[in-house]
């Protein structure tokens, strides 16, 4: 106990430190006129607990909010919550298997109605309704009921003893949405709610006006939003679609938007579109990695709806020695040195940050072997074929690689089928558009959750500095299936008894350290059995236009986390 009360000790220290923002630019609601953002990557949903994807959840954070999130340097600091509690506040129970929350005083939803208990309480039976898929599922583990003793107080029980208590309603990814507004969506009936979905009632600065799925969302300042005098902006042109360099162009060399998410283009191309004057690259580095993931099922499509379902082992991607060899045929130095010059870092690792989470039993992977990963596919029996392509026991190494469309994704892919055609692997290549790629569409057989191909490649990262929610992400019962409507993190379809069990050991441990070497031990069977590949770990970096003031990155949290209070410096149109 004394171990896992430092820790809360430790956590209440970053909790206290509440965000003093500073307003240079006072004034009434609205009076800056349009805010014009753009992701090139649409947003096909503004509810992030039914898609996995970075842009629908970064879209509905400004609409929908949670209890507490994260702030620039990783700390937590209470939003819709009045604190965050700690065991040294009374607001964490002395056994770590609850925690109370207390709602801010007067807190009302952009429609007008109270801001109740009850709601938060529904968010997480929403996620967890029977029947149901949701994405962000992970961050309701270990609940065992939700109390609400009056309309403001919140209780959380955990059916174990929780040291990091900070998984549910917590960070972007698991908001509180309305109970009234979503009341007949739970379960199998949630992705058919597209009214509710496109257009949620939320208590963030900015209401939808209208949504048009995987183009533009519209918005307007919510006028019951909390603090006076925010959001500076009127409107909000939120437009999605195109790519990263019409992105930066928009920005940087027209003027035409204000704000341009994820600029993933090599370094010469951004720091070319900065020459320009119109506006400047902000980067930060967190917990991003692009990597790529081994499929553990079968996707062929003559399995019919049988298809990327547990129980059909994929043909060859069982074989550890054929994931290994594909790793190690792979020169990750010269692809983050294409791809993000000074915006990448090389790694090993799924967890690379913070730095006492990032192993450093993988650095092998460092290095291409090109011979090695050919002697171990000859001695695990895969027999070079007079095509060039290895094959055992009538099964050829033919994998069909799938990424969504992006310059640097594409040089990726072009690089990696080279050598791995070289050690007897056929790579199809295969690119989507991010906007479907990325989208929350069980029917879609083209979404990375779904994953109807053999590997696939995409970036991804958690919010906040704890890593439990996100190694979480792999354990079995986190497997999309038809079941769950194809959601959930593990889209290799990975099930390990260990790595559950260490999921679970983590969950009960309060000492930092060990939390890190359990952390770490999870990412290094990960690692060690490659189902995830580590290429990049990827700065985090947008533009916004030299005349928008208030924009502070933030890798720990959603990039727009405070939206509310970005103004208006001068006119660059």
């Amino acid at each position: 106990m004394k171990l896992k009360t430092a820790l809360m000790g430790a956590v209440a220290t970053a909790a206290m430190g509440q965000m003093a923002y500073a307003d240079a630019h006072e004034g009434e609601r609205g009076r800056d006129g349009e805010l014009r953002i753009i992701y090139w990557q649409a947003p096909s949903i503004m509810n992030p607990y039914l898609s996995g994807g970075t842009k629908e959840l970064e879209a509905a954070s400004l609409v929908i909010e949670p209890l507490a999130r994260y702030d620039t340097e990783g700390n937590l600091v209470a939003w819709l919550a009045e604190e965050v509690p700690t065991v040294a506040n009374g607001g964490v129970s002395e056994d770590l298997k609850s925690i109370t929350w207390v709602l801010k005083e007067g807190l009302l939803w952009s429609d007008g109605t109270p801001v109740t208990s009850e709601d938060v309480k529904f968010s997480w039976e929403y996620c967890t309704a029977e029947g149901g898929g949701c994405a962000q599922s992970e961050k309701y583990l270990d609940v065992e009921s939700v109390d609400t003793p009056d309309d403001r107080t919140v209780v959380v029980n955990f059916g174990v003893e929780k040291p990091f208590p900070y998984g549910p309603f917590v960070g972007a990814q698991a908001p509180i949405i309305q109970a009234a507004q979503f009341a007949d969506c739970l379960g199998p009936r949630a992705p058919e709610c597209t009214e509710q979905n496109f257009n949620p009632i939320g208590t963030g600065p900015f209401v939808v006006t209208e949504f048009r799925t995987n183009d533009v969302i519209t918005l307007a300042a919510n006028e019951n939003y909390r603090e006076e005098g925010k959001p500076a902006f009127a409107t909000v042109t939120f437009k999605g679609g195109g790519d990263a360099a019409a992105a930066g162009r928009a920005v940087h060399e027209t003027g035409e938007y204000d704000y341009a998410w994820n600029l993933q283009l090599a370094p010469d191309v951004l720091s070319g579109m900065a020459e320009a004057g119109l506006g400047e690259n902000v980067v930060s580095f967190g917990t991003s990695v692009e990597r790529i993931l081994m499929n553990m099922t079968d996707v062929d499509p003559a399995l019919g709806d049988q298809r990327g379902v547990i129980g059909n082992p994929h043909p060859f991607l069982t074989d550890k020695s054929v994931r290994q060899a594909m790793s190690m045929a792979i020169d990750r130095a010269l692809l983050t040195e294409i791809g993000y010059g000074d915006f990448g870092r090389l790694t090993c690792n799924v967890l690379p940050a913070p730095e006492i989470y990032n192993s450093d039993a993988n650095d092998a992977c460092l290095t291409q072997d090109i011979e090695g990963a050919n002697a171990a596919l000859d001695a695990a029996g895969w027999a070079m074929g007079g095509d060039g392509v290895r094959e055992k026991d009538g099964v050829r190494l033919s994998v069909l690689f799938q990424t969504s469309t992006n310059a640097v994704r594409q040089d990726y892919q072009a690089l990696i089928k080279e050598w791995w055609e070289e050690i007897g692997i056929e790579t199809e290549l295969r690119n989507i558009d991010a906007s479907v790629f990325f989208g929350s569409d069980p029917g879609s057989p083209d979404t990375f959750q779904k994953f109807f191909a053999d590997v696939e490649m995409f970036t991804n990262n958690f919010d906040g500095t704890d890593p439990e929610a996100y190694m979480a992400g792999w354990t079995c019962d986190q497997a999309p299936q038809p079941e769950n409507q194809w959601q959930g993190n593990n889209m290799p379809r990975f099930c390990s008894e260990e790595y559950d069990a260490l999921r679970a050991e983590m969950a009960g441990t309060g000492d930092i350290n060990e939390r890190a070497r359990l952390a770490k031990a999870m990412n290094d069977i990960l690692m060690q059995e490659y189902i995830i590949l580590p290429l990049t770990h990827r700065g985090r970096n947008s533009a916004h236009a030299k005349t928008l003031g208030g924009v502070e990155m933030n890798v720990w949290d959603s990039e727009l986390w405070n939206a509310a209070d970005w103004y208006r410096i001068g006119d660059n149109r």
